[in-house]
């Protein structure tokens, strides 16, 4: 199933997109896409529906975030060889574990507002997991069987407040709008393999990434393991899983994101995501 929100900010409501992409409309069956409906049980329920009995949504409305109440937006860094070289850092031994702030998410094709005085917002294009029932020191061969399903995240870097003002990296992480995730929360079992999903990112029309997640250095049941040791993963949790070469740092000069840019990403059979670049309170 591919499962979303849509309508204006704050009033979402919960939809599936059917196999010949019509919006249906789910308020009849559950209040939200959010954790409460991810479990095993629950996605089995919603599956059963036949989305021809779903009333079809009509026009081109908003889409939101895919997912409500997420608890923990969960990173990891340098998680392809390619971009850890191409930004000066060692290739970790063992996933680098950071946080978004969960007041970054913002709906797939929602602008990028720049944080006020920002000069070097970056792109990256990252597979994003979503955690479907709650999971503590679990093993990688069972990782996959608490994973609801996955979903494009855009991790939108502010350099500056990320890499030259001390601290951790949460700093750049976590403005307003830098969290676009969706468009859809597809679940896993449409997913053969999420080791062999193409991903791409393009600024104005050009593409600077283009990879596939098999060059990931640790895989989605590796790092979905490696967190349930360190901390408990809960339903709704997302988990970010780095991003390959070709993001603004790595270039020679360093290219940055400006008003009036227009980004589009996707990762293959999430959907694509675009987004416009504004000043804050244009």
């Amino acid at each position: 199933m591919k499962l979303l929100r849509y309508g204006l900010q704050g009033q979402e409501k919960p939809a599936l997109l059917d196999d010949q992409g019509v919006i249906r409309d789910l308020s009849q069956h559950v209040q939200d896409i959010n954790p409460t409906i991810l479990n095993p049980e629950q996605l089995h329920t919603l599956s059963e529906i036949d989305p021809i009995e779903l009333l079809a949504v009509e026009g081109q409305p908003r889409i939101g975030p895919c997912l409500s109440g997420v608890g923990k937006f969960i990173c990891i860094g340098l998680n392809y060889t390619d971009h850890a070289l191409e930004s000066g850092q060692p290739i970790p031994s063992e996933p680098v574990v950071f946080m978004k702030a969960t007041s970054s998410i913002v709906g797939p094709n929602d602008d990028i507002v720049l944080l006020p005085g920002s000069t070097k917002t970056d792109w990256e294009v990252e597979l994003g997991i979503v955690m479907g029932s709650d999971a503590k020191n679990i093993t990688e061969s069972e990782s996959l069987d608490y994973v609801a399903g996955y979903c494009i995240v855009h991790d939108v870097s502010e350099r500056e407040w990320q890499m030259e003002r001390g601290g951790q990296w949460v700093k750049g992480k976590s403005a307003d709008t830098y969290g676009p995730i969706g468009p859809w929360l597809v679940t896993g079992d449409e997913i053969n393999n999420p080791q062999e999903l193409d991903l791409w990112l393009e600024v104005n029309g050009i593409r600077h990434q283009d990879a596939n997640t098999r060059t990931m250095i640790f895989s989605v049941a590796e790092i979905v393991s490696y967190l349930s040791q360190c901390m408990s993963l809960q339903a709704g949790d997302i988990i970010a899983t780095g991003t390959p070469k070709g993001v603004g740092l790595g270039m020679k000069p360093p290219v940055y994101l400006s008003a009036g840019d227009e980004v589009r990403l996707s990762v293959e059979g999430l959907g694509t995501q675009q987004q416009n670049v504004v000043l804050a309170n244009a």
